[in-house]
């Protein structure tokens, strides 16, 4: 049973932005913050995601209050949160702003960005994806500012790197299914860095992907996600993972914080709030269909979990996705 598989299906991601970036020593570019940019990026994409893969050369990330961290050809960074940073190499005088470039790039006015004085060589090819809000309580929930591996030396990573470096030298292509290549290829680098991260982590370390790794914790999580609308009980859920509810209780609480059922129930309520802002069904459908046998304690529920209840929840949806002019739907891959 594999619990980061099942959390995957279950998070939509959104289209993918991919462009190069070639820079010659001394050179930097500054990063802004995601939230600053998304409504350019992917507008009503709940939670952006970024990447560098480097290609060539090398280069230096910074992130605020931290310690610099160098890259290498063949690194991919991944900024989960979003966080402002800077890359650079040298010492150059200035540091471009690269969100400033942000709408010639969408527009198709630029192929590649091109910096600096002229001396060593950097290529980078940048990207972003957009998934589900809910993401941050699953695979994204601890992660660090980055994540950085090194896909090259083993024959899965080589082969990502090459595939979304010959897409992105398409850039422009009118070939049927371009885009979406694109956007599987973001896909893949993100899992694969999801992977190995989680692979890495220290015996000690708890939370999502942790659990995800566990053997036990990892199968119940691995089973909610799959039948969240199933009357799961710890016994069930014990019986399941082959060991007792007493030990399920406690390796799920030390890695996770709290019992399987409640976390059930939140992921339950995530699924509804998704079901709410994408369908037309009634909220009584929508809570039978996530589990729950009245409308009257599904409403309770969401509403301690929202704030509001899901027919006033639906209402705002609706309205901010009128004035934003886009909603959580699935967003179109670009290449520029």
């Amino acid at each position: 049973m594999d619990a980061l598989s099942e959390a995957l299906t279950s998070v939509r991601m959104t289209g993918a932005i991919f462009y190069r970036a070639e820079c010659t020593a001394p050179w930097g570019f500054r990063v802004p913050h995601l939230q600053n940019v998304a409504h350019l990026l992917a507008p009503g994409t709940e939670r952006l995601i970024s990447y560098h893969l480097v290609t060539q050369g090398k280069a230096v990330v910074c992130f605020a209050d931290e310690e610099n961290i160098a890259v290498t050809a063949g690194d991919i960074l991944i900024i989960p949160h979003g966080d402002a940073h800077t890359v650079s190499n040298g010492s150059p005088s200035t540091f471009v702003d690269s969100g400033a470039s942000l709408g010639s790039f969408l527009a198709g006015d630029l192929t590649t960005m091109r910096l600096g004085g002229g001396g060593e060589l950097t290529t980078f090819v940048c990207g972003y994806f957009g998934c589900e809000r809910h993401a941050e309580r699953l695979f994204l929930a601890g992660l660090p500012l980055m994540i950085k591996i090194n896909l090259r030396g083993d024959p899965a990573g080589e082969w990502l790197e090459s595939s979304v470096r010959h897409l992105v030298c398409q850039a422009g292509s009118a070939r049927p299914g371009y885009s979406v290549l694109l956007s599987k290829m973001a896909e893949a680098l993100f899992i694969e860095a999801i992977r190995r991260h989680m692979e890495a982590l220290p015996a000690e370390q708890t939370g999502w992907l942790a659990g995800a790794r566990d053997p036990v914790v990892g199968g119940a999580l691995a089973l909610l996600h799959r039948k969240p609308y199933h009357r799961w009980t710890v016994e069930e859920l014990a019986t399941e993972t082959a060991v007792s509810r007493s030990v399920l209780a406690e390796r799920f609480s030390r890695f996770l914080g709290e019992p399987p059922l409640t976390y059930l129930a939140r992921w339950r309520l995530q699924l509804a709030a998704r079901m709410l802002q994408t369908t037309t069904e009634s909220v009584v459908e929508v809570a039978c269909e996530v589990g729950y046998d009245s409308e009257a304690a599904f409403n309770r529920a969401f509403k301690r979990e929202f704030g509001v209840p899901p027919g006033q929840f639906r209402r705002s949806c609706s309205r901010s996705q009128l004035v934003g002019g886009a909603g959580p739907t699935h967003s179109p891959s670009r290449a520029v």
